[in-house]
């Protein structure tokens, strides 16, 4: 079956056919995959059957996979699988936020080296379905005024996961706490592969840009929130069981919208690393 594709959003976002995630993709499909990815910032992959083998086989055809911080959300026979639940097992949460509604974040934004992508696939869903949001924030910032851009223009903002945490009641222990401290990076980030800028910085851990005073920092900071998240640059998806989200983490947020909290939800994520030969992620 040949591959076919069909929009989601406005601006980003598309539907892939013709794609058996469980099978070993050939170096043609593998190229024609990754070539999407880049075009399109997000492809859903409907009614996939996989084992955890599988999500990570497949994920490892757009680049290396991070062993998450969260170590203890791990799965245990594939460690480059961190759980996303609100199951338990023992009394205790088997996966990451389990019950906690998180606002609007990059994955790994507060590393040295971000992640380039994730890919989330569905396990158990809850009867409504529950809904993840994106934001394109390449769209945005091509969109922003010309004053903004210049303004914005070789700026640094400070990301915190340490400030990520305190807001979602996040625990964390002292080993992730030492390897996550806050970190600088460009607001605007140029897309490794690519070459477009998309904004770098979210609500969930931008607590600062470089060089302003915090209130000056504070309301710009609101303003562009706010710019990012109109409804023109959103893609919200209603998960079905079997769907497999690949994302770009240069160039796209996003935010589980709320659900049931007593109905069961488990999802399985792989996070996927820039190539090594790559002098800089930025």
């Amino acid at each position: 079956m040949a591959i076919s594709t069909r929009p989601l959003g406005t601006t980003f976002g598309a539907e892939v056919s013709g794609v058996d995630l469980s099978k070993p993709q050939d170096m043609q499909t593998a190229q024609a995959l990754r070539a999407l990815w880049r075009k399109h910032e997000l492809l859903l992959f409907r009614d996939q059957q996989l084992e955890e083998r599988h999500v990570v086989d497949f994920s490892r055809n757009f680049g290396a996979l991070e062993i998450h911080v969260r170590r203890e959300y791990l799965s245990p026979e594939n460690p480059e699988i961190l759980y996303v639940s609100n199951l338990k097992k023992d009394g205790k949460p088997i996966g990451i936020l389990a019950d906690t509604e998180v606002g609007w974040h990059y994955d790994q934004i507060y590393l040295p080296g971000p992640a380039l992508g994730s890919l989330l696939y569905s396990v158990i869903i809850p009867p409504d379905r529950g809904a993840t949001s994106f934001a394109d924030m390449s769209a945005a910032y091509e969109a922003l005024p010309q004053a903004t851009r210049d303004r914005l223009a070789g700026r640094r903002a400070v990301q915190s996961y340490a400030a990520f945490n305190r807001a979602y009641s996040v625990p964390t222990n002292d080993e992730q706490r030492r390897k996550t401290p806050d970190i600088e990076h460009p607001l605007v980030r140029t897309h490794p592969y690519t070459g477009r800028k998309a904004l770098y910085i979210c609500p969930g851990m931008t607590v600062r840009i470089v060089g302003m005073e915090q209130q000056e920092s504070d309301d710009l900071l609101a303003e562009l929130f706010a710019w990012t998240t109109q409804p023109r640059f959103v893609y919200t998806h209603s998960w079905k069981l079997g769907d497999a989200l690949l994302w770009d983490n240069a160039c796209t947020m996003h935010r589980r919208e709320p659900f049931d909290s007593t109905q069961q939800r488990l999802m399985k994520r792989t996070t996927i690393l820039p190539e090594a030969a790559l002098a800089t992620p930025f």
